[in-house]
């Protein structure tokens, strides 16, 4: 008796590859500009386009990148640099978002501590450094008081923002099902602001290495900021150029971090 071979289905045999494609086209459009950059880098100084010795070809830079991970000089640098930040930015995170909620949420405490808000919002960090050093001293008291304080206005501002802004069809909506204030401000004001919440703390992330950098360049004996100082007095560029190039990649790296706490807790967002 003959068999009968059924033909298979074509869909069933091959694989569908757009996803792969996909993916592999985002890493290749998101890494050609870094990509360009380190050439260019390496090509100008070799080529007598840019004077090496203030901006040395990037090999160089790296090969200085990597004795400095070998002599363990740069850990020590990166260790006393993040445990400043997180620590300003911990505390930022940790005092601005309920004062912010509750600035959004409440009216009168929004009038009573908006007019404070306004005098201080327009102060930037670095024009009250000296005044930290002068209270705090040149320890780390004033190094990590300065960092919270330039992270504590993106937080504060985007979470007041985040409140404020919410659907009023939302709010509409969950009080028609007899919603009590608590319920409300928990399951629909809450979820919506945190996109909002979660810019600002982006932001914060960002400041909280930028201002680092400068408070370090006074009165420090270590971190990166100390790092690229002492490297441009004892005219070690390759060195500089290392502190700065691990300052974009902490930078970087802190920046994805929160990009993924962010979708953790925006879930419920549709994509």
């Amino acid at each position: 008796m003959s068999s009968v071979v059924l033909p298979v289905p074509r869909e069933i045999v091959t694989t569908p590859r757009v996803p792969v494609l996909r993916a592999v086209g985002a890493v290749v459009t998101r890494t050609v500009a870094i990509a360009a950059l380190a050439v260019v880098w390496e090509i100008l100084p070799r080529l007598g386009v840019v004077d090496a010795t203030f901006l040395p070809p990037l090999s160089e830079v790296l090969v200085a990148w990597w004795q400095l991970v070998q002599s363990g000089e740069l850990w020590n640098h990166v260790q006393a640099s993040l445990s400043r930040s997180l620590a300003g930015f911990g505390l930022a995170i940790v005092a601005a978002i309920p004062l912010g909620l509750l600035i959004g949420w409440y009216r009168p405490v929004a009038n009573l501590l908006n007019p404070l808000l306004e005098v201080f919002r327009n102060t930037a960090a670095l024009a009250i450094l000296p005044v930290f050093v002068l209270i705090l001293g040149l320890g780390e008291t004033s190094k990590i008081a300065i960092i919270f304080y330039a992270c504590a206005w993106p937080v504060l501002l985007n979470t007041i923002s985040g409140v404020r802004t919410v659907d009023p069809l939302l709010i509409k909506s969950a009080r028609s099902l007899d919603l009590g204030a608590l319920r409300l401000f928990q399951k629909v004001v809450l979820p919506a602001a945190v996109p909002t919440i979660f810019t600002g703390i982006r932001l914060a992330g960002a400041y909280s290495i930028l201002i680092l950098i400068a408070a370090e360049m006074v009165g420090a004996k270590a971190g990166l900021g100390y790092l690229i100082n002492y490297a441009q007095y004892n005219f070690a560029v390759p060195d500089m150029y290392a502190g700065i190039i691990t300052i974009s990649g902490i930078g970087l790296l802190v920046n994805q971090l929160l990009v993924l706490i962010e979708r953790r807790f925006s879930t419920w967002r549709t994509a």
